[in-house]
């Protein structure tokens, strides 16, 4: 399927490159066109209705899905399935039992621990074979697993002029504002926001930003000038919040948030899948011996990708339909990352907070180990790509000796063992490993 974009002052959308396209939210940019492709080719979908059940035939070896009960517009209703019915399932949901507020009212999760629609038709299909998963690994504690999130529609050019001097970019230019999370690393409310390109929506104001502000502190500690949890904050409560943390002058910051229009998620699931969990806690994308049940999204097991993203969902989706299917395709492959001892190097700098290696809290035996090693490796490829990606600096890599007596080290025992059955079964050693093996026995003799 091609990408599709919504044109600018348009509700139909395009295919990619066709016409003068805007990027929009997710739903409007990817959903909206989706939807119309699948509703195009003859796809029905069926809205107000919720999978309340589904019963399969399973062995070790066979596993079919056999019947669908839903509810409909509130009415019961099932299907039976033979094996050419294909059952794509998304087990579990971070959004499962979000609650909205408002500009005057807070959010109010009425769900308990391990509660919400896809969580329980995960746990009725575990419960009929070990291979469907293991969700109560993910579902069994909202604290754990929530945070808050609000959206900040505004005008106000003080409130747009406080953004820019943070970003130093104008937020209705239509191109990237924040490019990424700004933190409020001072929040007690461990707050962050962020602001793409303007406008969001379609039907959206010229003159209005969208901020998308959340908060990982729901439950227990006042905020820095709402003296009250997250948790318990009203729009407006929390709109004061992030406009504190953006430098509002404190006797203005009440007036203006009433100038914001400012919607409130309580998410109790959001995190849920960073949970402690093993091979196997999620149910394989596609499970061994199954005829015509997939699984997809962010709690089914696909190998070497992240979740928490767009990707893995699709990517999960593609393999659930490809492997059914017998589509001779093959599923984009996953960024080999961790294959990359760049980005290992940049990974390992940026979660010790910019640290060099030599500060980072280590033991002492391999920080003594490192710093050896360091000096093996002065005026290397190695050393200077270290140098580059702000893991180390050229002191750091000083040598042990003086390179003239390290030749001479190195002349003197080639000579001895020359002639020695030693020194025929090393004949492969190469010169570098001579030099770093006179290094250490010249450091041992000092």
């Amino acid at each position: 399927m091609v990408s599709h974009y919504v044109v600018a002052g348009s509700k139909n959308p395009l295919p990619l490159g066709m016409g003068s396209v805007k990027r929009y939210n997710q739903y409007e940019s990817m959903i909206l066109p989706m939807l119309k492709y699948i509703e195009d080719a003859g796809g029905k979908i069926a809205y107000n209705t919720q999978v309340t059940d589904i019963q399969c035939e399973t062995s070790p070896t066979r596993k079919a899905a056999r019947y669908i009960a839903y509810v409909q517009d509130g009415v019961e209703k099932h299907l039976e399935l033979t094996d050419n019915d294909f059952i794509f399932i998304t087990n579990g949901s971070q959004g499962d039992g979000s609650a909205y507020g408002d500009q005057t009212h807070a959010p109010e999760i009425t769900i308990k621990n391990g509660q919400g629609p896809s969580i329980e038709l995960w746990k009725k299909l575990a419960a009929q074979d070990d291979a469907f998963g293991h969700p109560d690994k993910f579902f069994k504690d909202i604290k754990e697993t929530s945070w808050e999130s609000w959206t900040v529609d505004t005008a106000n050019k003080q409130i747009l002029s406080a953004i820019e001097k943070i970003c130093h970019r104008d937020p209705l230019s239509g191109k990237v504002v924040t490019g990424g999370i700004v933190t409020a690393k001072d929040s007690s409310w461990l707050m962050s926001w962020t602001i793409n390109r303007q406008g969001q929506f379609v039907d959206q104001p010229d003159d209005h930003c969208l901020i998308w502000v959340y908060g990982l502190n729901c439950w227990d500690d006042d905020g820095d000038y709402v003296h009250k949890p997250m948790y318990k904050c009203t729009g407006e409560e929390l709109c004061q919040e992030w406009l504190y943390h953006i430098g509002i002058p404190v006797d203005e910051i009440d007036e203006l948030a009433k100038q914001c229009n400012t919607t409130p998620c309580m998410m109790p699931y959001v995190t849920s899948f960073f949970e402690p969990r093993a091979y196997g806690d999620r149910p394989l994308v596609v499970p061994v011996g199954s005829v015509n049940i997939a699984f997809v999204g962010q709690y089914a097991e696909t190998p070497r990708d992240t979740v928490f993203t767009t990707e893995y969902s699709i990517r999960t989706a593609m393999e659930a339909v490809y492997t059914l299917c017998n589509v001779d395709r093959g599923v984009p492959e996953v960024w080999g990352s961790v294959f990359d001892v760049r980005e290992l190097i940049k990974a390992g700098v940026k979660m010790n907070d910019g640290k060099m290696i030599k500060d980072w809290p280590l033991p002492a035996t391999q920080k003594a180990a490192i710093a050896a090693a360091f000096k093996l490796i002065n005026n290397t490829e190695i050393f200077k790509l270290l140098i580059r990606l702000g893991a180390a600096e050229k002191k750091d890599f000083a040598p042990i000796v003086e390179m003239p007596k390290v030749k001479v080290e190195v002349t003197s025992r080639v000579s001895e063992l020359k002639d020695s059955k030693t020194a025929k079964i090393g004949a492969g050693v190469t010169v570098a490993s001579l030099m770093a093996i006179a290094a250490l026995l010249h450091k041992k003799k000092s």
